[in-house]
């Protein structure tokens, strides 16, 4: 038999520890993405996996709003972000200081999640579009490549929270290594 560690006994940082932290090389882009309960949970999930930096983009809720707090709990104080009033803006910027920006998206040319290989010096950007018409054609057209999360049953897609928290553990798994 085996004990539950409690909250407390978890050894985890503080915001102020956690800021300090040196983060993984890894930018979230959320592209027009609706649901403020997604926002803050992917706010969670990035700050599980020491994200640099999420960037809320077009119509994507930011910070404060009750709902984004309810899920986040607490991670939109230790995560950094920002706001791009356009997807693209950002993309090509991230691309100017040597991102790799891929799309987590059902295209042509998509590979498959496993097949990918990252490493710790990588810089990678995430584009996760919305939760009904997925990543903007225009913004898939400016990245580098395209990730698909293989799946076998009779949905067309994940939760965007989910394919987050996916695509993040894959990756960082790859890093720990």
């Amino acid at each position: 038999m085996s004990e539950k560690i409690t909250n407390d006994n978890l050894g985890r940082a503080d915001v102020i520890t956690y800021k300090q932290t040196p983060k993984n090389a890894i930018v979230v882009i959320l592209d027009n993405v609706r649901s403020r309960n997604n926002v803050g949970s992917i706010f969670r999930t990035s700050d599980a996996f020491l994200v640099e930096k999420i960037i809320l983009a077009g119509i994507t809720p930011q910070p404060p709003h009750r709902d984004i707090y309810k899920t986040a709990l607490g991670a939109t104080d230790s995560v950094s972000w920002q706001y791009e009033e356009k997807t693209l803006n950002a993309v090509r910027s991230l691309q100017q200081k040597s991102y790799k920006v891929y799309a987590v998206e059902q295209v042509e040319k998509a590979k498959l999640l496993h097949n990918y290989i990252f490493k710790k010096e990588d810089k990678i950007a995430l584009v996760f579009g919305s939760e009904v018409g997925g990543v903007d054609q225009l913004v898939v057209n400016e990245c580098d490549g395209y990730i698909e999360i293989p799946q076998f049953g009779t949905k067309h897609s994940l939760n965007i929270s989910v394919s987050t928290g996916v695509v993040l553990w894959h990756l960082v798994a790859q890093i720990l290594k």
